[in-house]
């Protein structure tokens, strides 16, 4: 079961950390790039390196080709169980056997990709290709190589940079989860403010600390009446659930999760699915919802080292991203992949994982940089004095 994403904000300024990347367990190798450069010089084909579109290599095979000589792929900040990228790595070794894939430190936040890469630069250990939240996306273009992938016109104007720096690939949707069997059906707010949660209702984290917390206070101040302009309501229900004595501000762990000391926790869907299929196999039914009129996104994007050591390699890795199986793979692991929608009008979209999956409804409550600055500077200025630390 993978950890849950957290992140310490020094500042409000440092909310832009949302950004964390994916952070959990792996069978993943290598360093975190905090350290000094351990790789060793390389050369790059300059070609591949300035390549925009598919179109500068030529055809797919061109691309292959040039991606295989190189023979080598690093990535950074996937742990296995995190949107099923597990599977999404496998998959494509088994494409192309012929590139070897480096998993660089699979807990990385997006500040510690980008400053491996820093570290790293023109050595091989350097990571190829990053995913990273819109925030660190949208101020690190400096970083990124523009590429444009053969599904580029299938992915909406507002998830990706104009000029191909970034684009999105996918995104969860705030949740709640619990044990079902413990505690029978949630069907609002209001719900758990039951005696039968003493004790157990969980954010993950603080919400002016923590990414998934921030965005579970946001889908909890949806669903009491708030928007993203006004956050009181959000802080009245978690007074009044702390009152009741069911909210728990103990650190959500996977620990915590197992042990049924946090048996109601507000988390991403796809980390959701992964307790959920976890927690299958020692017999305990976790459920999870989404509300339609709260369904709090944050999308995650790709892009590509502009110091890649193998460009062509990370080239051929975006391509296969925005592939209608790549896309299902994440879809599969509970993510939204934003090609869903172009997915399911072009029947490519898998109908299986469709059938169960919870997906986007509507329009869902998104926010600028500018916005995550002053929520977060509200609840600094507000959680402790009112929940406590």
């Amino acid at each position: 079961m993978n950890n849950l994403r957290k992140i310490a904000v020094a500042s409000v300024a440092a909310v832009l950390a949302f950004s964390m990347a994916a952070c959990g367990s792996s069978n993943a190798s290598s360093d975190g790039g905090n350290s000094g450069s351990t790789g060793k010089a390389v050369k790059v084909n300059e070609k591949s390196a300035k390549a925009t579109s598919l179109s500068d290599f030529g055809t797919m095979d061109d691309l292959v080709k040039a991606a295989e000589e190189e023979g080598a792929l690093n990535v950074i900040a996937l742990p296995h169980d995190w949107s099923n990228y597990g599977e999404v790595i496998s998959t494509f070794k088994k494409k192309y056997p012929k590139i070897k894939i480096t998993e660089l430190n699979p807990n990385a936040s997006s500040k510690e990709e980008l400053d491996a890469a820093k570290t790293n630069k023109g050595t091989d250990a350097a990571p190829d290709v990053f995913d990273v939240g819109q925030s660190i996306a949208a101020t690190s273009t400096d970083a990124f190589a523009p590429y444009k992938v053969q599904a580029w016109d299938k992915i909406p104007d507002e998830n990706k940079d104009a000029n191909g720096a970034y684009y999105a690939d996918y995104t969860g949707i705030m949740s709640i989860g619990w044990n079902k069997d413990k505690y029978g059906d949630i069907k609002s707010l209001n719900d758990l403010l039951d005696p039968k949660f003493a004790g157990t209702v969980a954010l993950n984290g603080k919400p002016a600390e923590a990414g998934a917390a921030f965005n579970g206070y946001l889908m909890v101040n949806q669903l009491a009446g708030g928007d993203i302009n006004n956050l009181q309501p959000g802080l009245d229900f978690f007074k009044k659930l702390k009152d009741s004595g069911n909210l728990t501000t103990v650190d959500v762990t996977n620990g915590t999760i197992d042990s049924g000391q946090t048996g109601v926790v507000m988390d991403w869907t796809y980390n959701q699915a992964s307790y959920k299929k976890e927690l299958k196999s020692k017999g305990v039914n976790w459920e999870y919802k989404t509300f339609p009129k709260a369904q709090v996104v944050s999308y995650y994007n790709q892009a590509i080292n502009k110091n890649a050591p193998h460009p062509a390699a990370a080239r051929l890795w975006e391509e296969y991203l925005y592939t209608a199986e790549a896309q299902n793979l994440w879809f599969k692991g509970g993510a939204n992949p934003v090609l869903l929608d172009s997915m399911k009008q072009d029947g490519t979209v898998d109908q299986d994982t469709l059938k169960d999956a919870v997906t986007i409804e509507g329009k869902p409550v998104s926010y600028s940089n500018d916005d995550a600055n002053r929520i977060t500077e509200w609840l600094q200025n507000n959680w402790d004095k009112t929940i406590g630390n």
